[in-house]
């Protein structure tokens, strides 16, 4: 039943971005857009009540409900990002809004930009560890809580590979295209006679 609400809240979470964006742009109604985009989430809400009904309703805690924890985690970090780099491209294409931002791709600027995502996936992991601690606690039995406890590894797993990968854009930072130099002398040009 978890995976089956997680599938749903995905679904439900694209769903109303769409109807969101439709209403904003497209139906000029930009109230009602956004107040559909504010019920985002209470998917993840929706998502959380249900784990904690299943797990005090006796159900065993394992992978699915760590995969819920993994979700909200990443919904809350992730989920007004997402959310704003839609709507940036939509009121660009449909709206006539100016072009999206687009991230730096060279130096010390994607350097900071990487670090910024993975601070992202930092809270992210943040949340998934509180919230399966909290189910942890919750349970209360530490024979039954071992599959929760392999998900918060999980978590932070995922938050030191991100964070190795955007230390790799500081350490050996991508160089731009090399523009020519105004100063630099000229080379006569030999014409051949």
């Amino acid at each position: 039943m978890i995976v089956t609400l997680i599938v749903i809240c995905e679904v439900g979470f694209w769903v109303l971005l769409a109807a969101g964006l439709t209403a904003r742009y497209l139906l000029k109604m930009a109230r009602f857009g956004a107040g559909l985009l504010l019920l985002e989430p209470l998917l993840e809400v929706v998502l959380l009540v249900v784990t904690a009904i299943d797990l005090k309703n006796g159900a065993e805690p394992d992978w699915k409900h760590g995969l819920a924890a993994l979700y909200i985690g990443y919904t809350v970090a992730y989920g007004h990002y997402t959310i704003k780099w839609i709507d940036g491209h939509v009121a660009h294409r449909f709206a006539g809004g100016p072009p999206p931002h687009k991230p730096p791709r060279y130096g010390t600027a994607r350097a900071k930009h990487e670090g910024k995502l993975w601070l992202r996936t930092l809270l992210a992991a943040a949340v998934a560890v509180a919230l399966l601690q909290i189910a942890i606690w919750y349970v209360g039995d530490a024979s039954r809580t071992g599959s929760l406890s392999s998900w918060q590894l999980t978590a932070l797993r995922a938050a030191a590979i991100h964070g190795l990968i955007a230390l790799t854009y500081t350490i050996w930072p991508k160089k731009g295209p090399r523009e020519p130099d105004a100063n630099a002398e000229r080379e006569p040009v030999r014409v051949e006679r």
